[in-house]
């Protein structure tokens, strides 16, 4: 007999625990190098644990919905022993490709799955799958697939239901650090306004070039994370973050993104911003919102950051007063781009509009700082050309 260990992924500092989810293979069952073996759930994010060789699972330490620390040990794997049983007959290709419900009775479920058919307010038994069992990716697939306009439109349910629900550790860990935010930080956020004209001509004139070019499209995002290093560059204290009675100032600029996940909001970090190009940038944006959908972040990607940018305009959010996401000191919070009348040169013009707030620690960050850092930003997304140059 020869027996490998399956431990606990290395955990981040910050995170102190985790809770084991669910198991995908029972003991007694043969696993291949590589297989996924269960998910684990931090703070952070979802990790899923593989085998770490071929052989039989001869022994699983830790159950389900289990508190587990980094390195813990959770499983055995024989690596010597052959397969109990042979596998099942395979079902016919045709079959086997159409995920199809249960033809009787609920399909099985797993404590993670059942957690996110509730977040995600759907029956198991209503989401698309394979077999007799509705796995994490079949849910994270049915979130990610936009509803039938029939769905959407269906009336809401009656009568005075109601139904408990417990956070998740993710979303229970947000709202910690939410709390504790407005507890230890004087938050204060200031607004400004851009007109967002100049860089949608100069995205409409090139955007063909660019994603023919550099395979990816050119959003706004780019732009604006290139404006908020240029303009933290201009005021380092935005960039700075605290510990104590210490001001830290960081020589480098690594943004946080916030990306929305089916399982609530996630801010991967973009690291060394300064030197991408708007193509970097654009494709680190658009991998970590794959990897956020399809549950494949690490903790190394949520970890750190000194300035984030989050965008409520995607959801059609007018205006609204972003929370700082400790220990950084600003956070940047862009909006919808709404069409309206404004004074140019004295005459009144319609005009692409966008609401941008500045959430800072007045602590360690005068409001001129703060007000001047938003026009920079302005400056650079009204005149993109300043972003070429430099200025």
């Amino acid at each position: 007999m020869s027996i490998e260990e399956v431990k606990v992924p290395v955990l981040a500092e910050s995170v102190a625990d985790a809770t084991l989810l669910e198991w995908y293979k029972n003991v007694g069952e043969a696993v291949a190098e590589g297989d996924q073996l269960v998910d684990i759930e931090t703070d952070k994010v979802v990790l899923e644990v593989v085998a770490p060789k071929a052989g039989v699972l001869t022994e699983i330490i830790k159950e389900n919905n289990s508190g587990v620390l980094s390195e813990e040990l959770i499983a055995r794997i024989d690596t010597a022993a052959a397969a109990s049983a042979e596998p099942a007959a395979a079902a016919p290709a045709a079959e086997e490709a159409a995920p199809v419900a249960a033809a009787s009775g609920d399909p099985k479920t797993s404590p993670a799955v059942r957690k996110m058919a509730n977040e995600q307010g759907v029956s198991p038994a209503d989401v698309p799958h394979s077999g007799d069992r509705v796995t994490k990716t079949d849910m994270l697939k049915a979130a990610a697939t936009p509803a039938p306009a029939a769905a959407v439109n269906a009336a809401p349910m009656t009568g005075r239901t109601e139904e408990r629900v417990p956070m998740t550790r993710l979303r229970k860990r947000a709202a910690e650090r939410l709390l504790g935010a407005q507890q230890q930080h004087a938050i204060l956020t200031t607004f400004n306004e851009v007109n967002m004209k100049p860089m949608m001509d100069l995205r409409a004139q090139y955007k063909e070039e660019f994603q023919k070019k550099h395979d990816v499209k050119l959003g706004f995002m780019s732009f604006f994370t290139k404006a908020a290093v240029a303009a933290l560059q201009q005021f380092p204290i935005i960039n700075a973050s605290t510990e104590g009675d210490d001001i830290i100032y960081h020589g480098y600029y690594d943004i946080g993104i916030a990306v929305s996940s089916p399982r609530g909001l996630v801010v991967p970090i973009l690291r060394d911003v300064d030197a991408m190009s708007f193509a970097d940038v654009e494709k680190g944006i658009a991998d970590y919102g794959k990897r956020a959908r399809d549950a494949k972040l690490s903790i190394d990607d949520l970890t750190g950051g000194t300035f984030t940018i989050t965008n409520g305009g995607i959801f059609g959010s007018m205006m609204s007063t972003p929370i700082l996401n400790p220990p950084q000191s600003a956070i940047l919070g862009m909006h919808n781009t709404v069409e309206r009348a404004v004074v140019e040169n004295g005459e009144i013009v319609i005009r692409p509009m966008m609401y941008l707030a500045l959430s800072y620690d007045h602590r360690i960050i005068d409001g001129r700082d703060a007000v001047q850092f938003l026009v920079a930003i302005k400056k650079a997304v009204e005149d993109p050309a300043r972003l070429l140059l430099e200025l």
